[in-house]
């Protein structure tokens, strides 16, 4: 009798420890559910560069391809890939020929214009240099403008701010370079264009976004533009 009395206790003991156990679980996964759906629909995220979130994952992504294109360039075809700032978090980028010219990793990027001179015969860098559009002086950009050559390939991203400082004359020189959109920059729009001098209508390598609270991917800013592809020698 006495046996019995303590089997069936211990299995009663052993019974009311699994029932706890699986409370304590069920409770656990309730909680991470809540709280995952709680994050989700409260906070905001900013969209990362593609080579900026690739390179932010554990898992190594082999890039088959210059700057990380999806299919190669053809012969006679330079590879190119440029990026605008996201918001005032994250710079811009520009990749050419599988070289990186301008990038928040090389710390060469900053609020407002960043460009890029190229040659465009060999693909060469010549330089580069970030204009501070916000509270800058925009006769640094205009002296930089008039200054480039012909046959050079000019690659612009914008980071933040880059038409405040803008006046007519500048506007008038990226246009000259085949934009399309110069002329109306403004605070905080998003932008990346490849242009070259005395450039005869308007080239096909340009992006923009206006920044209008109805649109805006971001609090105050204009999503982020990726623009990729292969341009050809001498394109203009």
């Amino acid at each position: 009798m006495w046996s019995w009395l303590c089997g069936l206790l211990a299995t009663s003991l052993c019974s009311a420890g699994v029932l706890r156990l699986l409370a304590l679980i069920f409770a656990i996964i309730t909680t991470w559910i809540f709280i995952r759906s709680y994050l989700s629909s409260s906070m905001k995220t900013i969209r990362l560069p593609r080579w900026l979130a690739a390179s932010s994952t554990k898992e190594t992504q082999v890039v088959k391809y210059k700057c990380g294109l999806t299919k190669p360039c053809p012969a006679n075809y330079f590879a190119f890939k440029i990026c605008s700032g996201a918001a005032n978090v994250v710079g811009p980028s520009m990749c050419f020929e599988d070289h990186m010219i301008m990038s928040p990793v090389k710390n060469n990027v900053g609020r407002g214009l960043n460009i890029a001179l190229v040659n465009g015969t060999t693909g060469a860098v010549l330089g580069q240099r970030a204009f501070d559009m916000y509270s800058g002086d925009v006769k640094h950009l205009v002296k930089f403008l008039k200054e480039i050559p012909g046959g050079v390939l000019v690659l612009v991203a914008s980071y933040d701010d880059p038409g405040t400082k803008m006046d007519d004359e500048s506007r008038k020189l990226f246009s000259d370079l085949g934009s399309s959109y110069a002329k109306q920059l403004g605070f905080r729009d998003s932008w990346v264009f490849i242009g070259t001098k005395d450039f005869r209508g308007k080239s096909p390598f340009e992006q923009f976004l206006k920044n209008s609270p109805d649109t805006n991917k971001y609090e105050g800013w204009p999503e982020l533009l990726e623009m990729e592809g292969c341009l050809p020698l001498k394109p203009f």
